[in-house]
C-alpha cells in the first residue's frame, strides 16, 4: 500500500506542475480573466499539497500500525472531483463559452468534502490507534 500512496503522489505533484506552469503561461494566452486563472491557479495548488500528503501518509500509517485504504481512496477521489472539476470549468468558460458549467459547477463542492472526510477519516484511525 505505501508504494501506492507514493507513486500516486508523485503523479498528482508532476500533473500539478504541468498544468500549473500552462496555467502561469499558456492559460494566460488564452484568458485575461482573473477570476478563471485563480479558479485554475486553485485547482493545481490543491492537488500539488494532495500529492504530498499522498507522500507523507505512508510514513502515518506506518507509525500508527493504521490501514489507509478508505483513506487513500475518498482522497484520490476528492482530488480528481476537487480539481478535475476546476479544470472542466476552466476549458468550458474559454473554450465553450461556460455551456459545460452545469456538469463541472456542482462537481467542485464535493470534490472538496470528500478531500475533507478522507482526512477525517484518517485523524480518526490514528486518535483509535493504540501507538
Amino acid at each position: 500500500m505505501e508504494k501506492k500512496w507514493v507513486i500516486t503522489g508523485l503523479i498528482l505533484i508532476i500533473i500539478a506542475i504541468i498544468l500549473g506552469a500552462f496555467g502561469a503561461h499558456g492559460l494566460k494566452n488564452l484568458t485575461s480573466d482573473k477570476d478563471i486563472l485563480a479558479a485554475f491557479d486553485t485547482g493545481t495548488k490543491y492537488q500539488f499539497f494532495q500529492g504530498l500528503g499522498f507522500l507523507v501518509i505512508p510514513f502515518i500509517t506506518a507509525r500508527f500500525a493504521i490501514n489507509g485504504k478508505a483513506a487513500f481512496y475518498l482522497l484520490l477521489m476528492g482530488t480528481i472531483f476537487f480539481s478535475g472539476s476546476i479544470y472542466g470549468l476552466t476549458y468550458s468558460k474559454v473554450h465553450a463559452g461556460g455551456s459545460l458549467s452545469k456538469v463541472f459547477g456542482p462537481v467542485t463542492p464535493i470534490g472538496g468534502l470528500v478531500m475533507i472526510l478522507g482526512w477525517i477519516v484518517l485523524l480518526i484511525q490514528v486518535i483509535r490507534s493504540r501507538n
